[in-house]
């Protein structure tokens, strides 16, 4: 009897960013989360934690990175795919390229901060899918700035 392979969506891997994105606002952090997959499976979880660590470099995308980079024993990940709920800025695009990271996935556009608005490209061997969950993404991010004023 064959197996039914049950292959996750972009779109439930995008929910796993939002659950680190809702840590980061437990935290009082922009809430926005990430995960690195790798197969079909989740090696690597991070949401910001700028304010926690005092790190302007803490965004969730790095965190993740660090992590996939020591979970798969290697800097280069050619075979991941990270999920993560706004754009990547310009550091974080830049940190993506030198990963070679195979696919980035993200949720809402940063219109303010995100990389594209400085035209700076992802890795060439690099698959970029915008606009998973972008309304849940971005409103959770509205909503925190809006309570901020």
């Amino acid at each position: 009897m064959a197996m039914l392979s049950l292959k996750r969506s972009d779109e439930d891997y995008m929910r796993e960013a939002l659950k680190e994105a809702e840590k980061a606002l437990l935290r009082d952090e922009v809430p926005v989360g990430a995960i690195v997959v790798l197969g079909d499976k989740i090696i690597a979880r991070g949401h910001n934690l700028t304010e926690t660590l005092n790190d302007v470099t803490a965004h969730a995308e790095m965190q993740c990175l660090t992590s996939a980079a020591d979970f798969i024993g290697g800097k280069y990940l050619r075979e991941c795919a990270l999920y993560v709920t706004l754009e990547p800025c310009v550091m974080c695009a830049g940190a993506l390229f030198w990963s070679q990271i195979g696919t980035v996935v993200y949720g809402a556009t940063d219109e303010k901060r995100g990389y594209h608005l400085q035209e700076v490209k992802m890795h060439p061997k690099s698959e970029v899918i915008s606009g998973v969950l972008a309304e849940e993404c971005g409103a959770m991010i509205s909503e925190f700035f809006r309570k901020k004023r």
